[in-house]
């Protein structure tokens, strides 16, 4: 990664994220979250929001079991 570049973050399905460098073709899968910025904004933002590394799908999976116990 170019540290002089400007990169945006990106989001999937089982809302894991991910930095992209800007004007790249956004993956098949992934969204834009609307922040963009330097490497260490992008990444900053990233360890604020994703605090819970588990894949969504994971987390549903483990809270159903939890509730039915």
């Amino acid at each position: 990664m170019d540290d002089d570049a400007r990169y945006e973050v990106l989001r999937n399905d089982e809302e894991q994220y991910s930095l992209w460098l800007v004007g790249l073709e956004v993956p098949a899968g992934w969204h834009r979250v609307g922040k963009e910025g330097t490497k260490d904004e992008c990444s900053a933002y990233v360890d604020e929001v994703w605090t819970d590394m588990r894949p969504r799908s994971l987390r549903e999976q483990m809270d159903r079991a939890q509730s039915s116990s």
